[in-house]
């Protein structure tokens, strides 16, 4: 008769992290943090758990697709179902790459502009006028920090000139009506000396996107 084996329970520490049931992880562009939130508190979606990567990846979009692997692996141990907060975001197809692989999955659309906007509506933008540079929320509010400095614009406003050669216009594309977003977008479109546009978009398709993971989805909220 084989000998009976002591059961010692594990240091918590070795147990290794709990399974959050029912619960969902977005992993997304700190650019999206606060109209994550935002959707997230409007909807009452109190089972989403959101972790942001630096939105200074949109910088260098080559490591985009790196950097949400290493954060899926990090947490699909623990999230039966983890979204991803970026569009293509300039990553060439990659980013889809790593998501096929990993069963994670994104919103659709190239970049936010899209899924803010919407995807048919975006395309009728661009080909109405070519040569927009955008801005959101985010970037009306980090214009400096997500413009202005990397492009080097205060110690060499000259390459201003060529950077935004070809650009004809800003085109503000606003989650919220913001006065103080609207003056520091226009202050934006003044700087670089283009012609200012803005359309109210709200959170578009990404509210439609973080809302589908909601068991009530479908039914009439009070």
């Amino acid at each position: 008769m084989a000998e009976d084996i002591p059961l010692f329970p594990l240091p918590e520490e070795e147990l290794g992290p709990a399974k959050k049931i029912g619960r969902v992880l977005v992993i997304a562009c700190g650019a999206l943090a606060r109209e994550i939130l935002a959707i997230k508190e409007i909807n009452r979606l109190n089972h989403i758990d959101l972790t942001c990567l630096p939105a200074q990846l949109h910088n260098t979009p080559d490591k985009i697709p790196g950097e949400v692997h290493r954060a899926i692996l990090a947490n699909r141990a623990v999230y039966d179902d983890i979204l991803i907060g970026y569009g293509d975001c300039g990553t060439g197809g990659l980013l889809d790459k790593v998501l096929e692989e990993t069963g994670a999955r994104r919103i659709e659309g190239a970049h936010c502009y899209a899924f803010f906007s919407g995807l048919e509506a975006f395309d009728q933008l661009e080909d109405d006028q070519l040569g927009t540079f955008y801005l959101t929320d985010f970037l009306a509010r980090h214009f400096q920090t997500m413009v202005v400095d990397p492009l080097g614009l205060d110690w060499k406003p000259e390459l201003k000139d060529l950077y935004f050669a070809h650009y004809t216009r800003i085109l503000y594309l606003a989650q919220t009506n913001d006065p103080k977003l609207e003056n520091a977008a226009r202050a934006a479109a003044e700087r670089l000396e283009l012609p200012f546009q803005m359309h109210v978009t709200g959170y578009g398709m990404l509210g439609d996107f973080l809302r589908e993971t909601d068991p009530r989805h479908g039914e009439e909220l009070p």
